[in-house]
């Protein structure tokens, strides 16, 4: 192991790393909201929009990251749309996410039994007390650990913006790989961030679902 070559790099690495922790929380935010608003016309069974939901998920879930990465990037501008890469990173990151986030969380909701509903509005809640109080409680415990295995499954799939250029870590460990054929440094460095950025959201993870378990929510 050349610690030297570790020790020159190490910023180039940090570097990347800020680039894909930013490009992963935006992709991720985009895909917490989309996973949202698909899951509500899931779970309400509105009608043709869950239709078109249900198209989105199967095509989304069934097609890889990098494949919708290059229909992005290098077919939108046939068509006269063009993004930057890192755009195009948080557009597909976005993409893929919210499918998963969305049967997440329609899982979630359509664990709530329908009896607490009614009970709820037996009693003389309206819809969005029912919904505040009752069913996002119950929904949000039974969804964290879905949840959060979605944003580490998302994080880890950042590796696959080199392909567009960007520069990521896996961009940066290639790289240095194929200039100076320093294999073991550079994938050392390359696990030691990924680590870094995905250890401390399982833990939280892990934290937040058994809190919430102790709350009594999901029970």
């Amino acid at each position: 192991m050349n610690w030297e070559f570790i020790g020159k790099y190490l910023p180039m690495y940090e570097k990347a790393a800020l680039l894909t922790v930013k490009i992963g929380i935006i992709g991720i935010l985009f895909a917490i909201l989309v996973g949202l608003i698909c899951a509500a016309v899931q779970y309400y069974k509105v009608p043709v929009l869950r239709w078109i939901v249900a198209v989105y998920v199967e095509l989304s879930r069934n097609t890889p990251l990098l494949v919708q990465l290059f229909f992005i990037y290098y077919g939108f501008p046939k068509i006269g749309i063009r993004m930057s890469a890192e755009l195009c990173g948080v557009v597909g990151l976005a993409f893929l996410g919210g499918s998963y986030m969305a049967e997440s969380f329609r899982s979630g909701l359509e664990s709530v039994e329908p009896i607490q509903s009614e009970s709820a509005i037996s009693l003389g809640m309206n819809s969005r007390q029912v919904l505040g109080y009752v069913i996002l409680p119950q929904a949000m415990s039974t969804s964290i650990p879905a949840f959060v295995a979605n944003i580490i499954f998302l994080l880890k799939e950042t590796s696959v913006f080199s392909a567009i250029s960007l520069m990521d870590l896996m961009f940066t460990a290639k790289d240095l790989i194929g200039l100076y054929y320093k294999t073991t440094e550079s994938l050392f460095l390359l696990v030691v961030f990924y680590l870094l950025i995905l250890l401390p959201v399982s833990i939280v993870g892990s934290l937040v679902e058994r809190r919430m378990r102790y709350a009594g929510f999901g029970d």
